[in-house]
């Protein structure tokens, strides 16, 4: 059975709302000339960022799959594919943030980020100690997702701050 995992909303709308109130104001204030160079400019990130969060992961029964989009390829991120029994043990180093990133280590030496904003990241995990028996306990998101959250509502505020000024 495919079970397909996604970029966590929060982390998604936390990053295309934060574009947007950083970015919103710049076409409406740009001089003439470059009105049309600066909205261009504003969709194209808009449309990178988007795409750059469609990043999703997808397990079966032999393997664990990370799917990247064209931009994100273009940006230097990889797909790459895993059979379970090739996964050695998962290993953490710690963040300069005091958090973890973890990675499966594979029986070649090859390490693999394991990915921690994806929706539904604990079924992810009980898939992963279920194909692979190891135990995944002290894994956990890379940030608290109330983080994302806190982001993405003060983000939203700015945006509405924004048009609260521009209207008046």
């Amino acid at each position: 059975m495919i079970e397909r995992f996604k970029t966590n909303f929060f982390v998604k709308s936390s990053l295309i709302s934060l574009y947007l109130a950083l970015t919103i104001p710049i076409p409406f204030l740009s001089i003439d000339k470059l009105k049309i160079i600066s909205t261009l400019a504003f969709v194209f990130g808009l449309y990178v960022i988007i795409n750059i969060t469609s990043d999703y992961v997808e397990t079966c029964n032999n393997k664990i799959l990370y799917n990247t989009s064209l931009v994100s390829k273009t940006l230097g991120r990889k797909n790459w594919e895993i059979s379970w029994k090739e996964i050695k043990l998962i290993k953490s180093l710690p963040t300069s943030q005091g958090s973890k990133v973890f990675y499966f280590n594979t029986n070649k030496g090859d390490n693999f980020l394991l990915p921690q904003r994806i929706e539904n990241f604990e079924r992810f995990l009980l898939i992963v100690s279920k194909n692979t028996g190891i135990d995944i306990n002290d894994i956990s998101y890379i940030s608290p997702p109330w983080t994302y959250k806190l982001l993405t509502l003060l983000s939203v505020l700015m945006i509405i701050g924004e048009l609260f000024a521009f209207i008046n």
